[in-house]
């Protein structure tokens, strides 16, 4: 690659990808688990900030503008998680590539999502409870703002959050394809910019964003003396959580890391070159 060179074409970027998912042979499961827990941290910023700026910005500025108010300042979360690094179980469903190609074992990436996911919980909920303990919600309508989040959340049908995870990982998993194709920091921003702030404004559903979303509302609800509809833990983990998770699976790996390999890989066994 020479000096000047600012970007990897697709065909490069599928064998980086490829390249950066062996870390899961060599990686310790302490290392995955701490980096697991910085993501779920570095969304929950996300997270907590688009709560912040959407508290009242529909009342001003309308639905349209202050959704992509959200979807803007969230995008902060997977800019934090790709520049300074972190492990985020969306964006590890781009791993299948390594697993198509036999770069790494099946079990392996298994173990690697399971830690994840775990860790990405961990670091959410105990934002979400930093939160709780800053008192910061007690300003503005961010308490009411943050419990209507939740419990929306948790109305969805089975199948509609399961769509929605889906449109949203499709996003977040081209968001990281772009911003492993960019080779400064700039170009990454830009890369984590656009999709996320696409998925946010559109409504879809990311799992790792609504273990911060959901506690928090669970959190507040007491201590503001409400009980929304369909606000419990129950909904959170099967109504909610189960499904968005699904969807950010086949969302991830079908349409970013299957359909990639497929174009530049597929038929090449162990060859890491792309077509």
């Amino acid at each position: 690659m020479s000096a000047e060179k600012r970007f990897l074409t697709p065909a490069e970027t599928v064998r980086t990808i490829v390249e950066n998912g062996l870390r899961v042979s060599t990686q310790t499961r302490s290392r995955t688990f701490v980096l697991s827990l910085l993501a779920g941290f570095y969304i929950a910023f996300g997270a907590q900030l688009a709560t912040v700026v959407t508290q009242d910005a529909a009342a001003i500025t309308g639905q349209g503008i202050a959704r992509f108010l959200g979807g803007s300042v969230f995008s902060l979360g997977l800019m934090l998680v790709v520049i300074c690094g972190a492990e985020l179980f969306t964006g590890n469903s781009l791993l299948t590539k390594a697993v198509l190609q036999k770069r790494i074992p099946l079990q392996k990436m298994a173990e690697n999502w399971g830690i994840v996911l775990c860790g990405n919980f961990i670091g959410s909920l105990f934002f979400a409870w930093l939160m709780l303990h800053s008192e910061l919600w007690q300003n503005g309508q961010i308490a009411e703002h943050a419990i209507a989040i939740a419990s929306g959340k948790c109305r969805l049908s089975f199948d509609v959050a399961l769509v929605r995870g889906l449109l949203c990982n499709w996003l977040v998993c081209l968001a990281v394809f772009m911003a492993t194709a960019a080779r400064d920091i700039g170009g990454k921003i830009l890369a984590c910019y656009v999709p996320i702030m696409a998925f946010v404004a559109s409504g879809f559903e990311h799992s790792i964003a609504n273990m911060y979303f959901i506690p928090t509302g669970l959190f507040l609800a007491p201590q503001q003396g409400v009980n929304p509809e369909g606000l419990n833990w129950a909904n959170f983990f099967f109504g909610n959580l189960l499904p968005v998770t699904l969807g950010n699976i086949l969302g991830g790996v079908i349409f970013v890391a299957f359909a990639y390999w497929y174009i530049h890989l597929q038929g090449r066994p162990g060859d890491n070159t792309p077509r």
